[in-house]
């Protein structure tokens, strides 16, 4: 018998709320995806504001789980399992969603999980793709994290192999779209501003590629710093700044170091199936990018459709049905949110 899953997000900026049914076959099915974004309340201050995050789940929480039981055509006692962010993230935006979630499933006497947010991420793209390949070899791009993870089990192993020193991609985007005039969140403004420029028109460095780095992990501050040197310099001279190929050239040393870390660890592990999620994901140099080096190399690529790729519900509940089609002992109700959860704990 198939069961439902509900699985709600809410470790940043969006109020995920999503609905699955895991089929008698393993594979699962999304119903609803719904998510409601405070992005444009934190544009102004250029970043995430922790406590107006919070506020905005409280508000957004309920019209959200309304809007995806409309949307799956359920209702709440169709629910069999409910999943929940219990970390990493804000900690007081994962409260919210914590306690909403034990408040629905202590009403509808369903098991909780309190799960990983960033293997939400990889788990979402069975939605799109079906089951993962075991092992698959995962890059997680975002604002907040940017990760090669080595996928032994979705529901239960997942182990780190290289992370970023400092700044995450998504992070690096933000901080240059800000140098550049462009709007938050900078991730859209800097991929469409850098259709129109020269990728190579400036050589930005790529970090820790030098052969005495480590050779999995990443380091973004100094290229952020690098273009903001590059247009103060150019600034202080008098020129007008080429957004396009600043744009560009920075984009391209962005998806050159990522897609190289990653093939070139897939290589190396013998692992032949890639996954690109997270924010980061969605650009369209790193797609591209990836999807080259991926087929010179023999290995299989899998990026889920932007809509996945951000946060949002449905990866939660996705992340939720394979824990429990895994027969994963559930959390208990006492279950507490975990900002810095690491992600080999896939659920507390």
């Amino acid at each position: 018998m198939s069961s439902i899953v509900m699985g709600i997000e809410s470790s940043c900026d969006e109020t995920g709320v999503g609905l699955v049914r895991l089929r008698d076959d393993g594979g699962v099915e999304l119903l609803a995806d719904e998510v409601a974004s405070s992005v444009e309340e934190h544009a102004r201050f250029g970043g995430v504001v922790p406590e107006v995050a919070s506020r905005a789940h409280l508000e957004a929480m309920v019209p959200t789980v309304r809007r995806a039981f409309d949307t799956a055509g359920l209702r709440m006692s169709d629910v069999d399992a409910i999943a929940v962010t219990a970390g990493p993230g804000l900690a007081g935006a994962l409260l919210v969603g914590v306690s909403a979630a034990k408040a629905y499933a202590a009403a509808l006497d369903v098991p909780l999980y309190g799960v990983n947010h960033l293997a939400g991420h990889i788990a979402v793209d069975t939605l799109q793709h079906g089951p993962l390949p075991t092992p698959s070899l995962a890059l997680l791009v975002s604002g907040g994290h940017t990760q090669l993870l080595r996928v032994d089990d979705i529901a239960c192993k997942i182990t780190e192999i290289g992370s970023t020193v400092d700044d995450a991609a998504g992070e690096a985007y933000d901080k240059v779209a800000r140098v550049l005039g462009l709007p938050y969140p900078g991730g859209p403004p800097i991929d469409r501003a850098a259709r129109e420029g020269d990728p190579n028109a400036i050589a930005f460095p790529r970090g820790m590629t030098g052969p005495r780095d480590a050779p999995f992990d990443f380091s973004f501050s100094g290229l952020k710093t690098a273009v903001a040197r590059w247009v103060e310099g150019a600034q202080a001279r008098g020129e007008d700044i080429p957004v396009a190929d600043v744009a560009a050239s920075f984009q391209e040393a962005v998806a050159d170091v990522l897609t190289a870390k990653a093939v070139r660890a897939a290589t190396e592990l013998g692992i032949g199936t890639l996954v690109i999620s997270g924010g980061v994901a969605a650009n369209s140099r790193l797609a591209s990018l990836a999807a080259e080096r991926c087929a010179d190399a023999g290995v299989e690529l899998r990026v889920p459709r932007p809509r996945l790729c951000t946060d949002n519900g449905a990866m939660i509940a996705a992340l939720g049905a394979h824990l429990v089609a895994a027969g994963c002992p559930p959390s208990p109700l006492d279950l507490s949110a975990d900002p810095s959860l690491p992600v080999s704990t896939v659920c507390l």
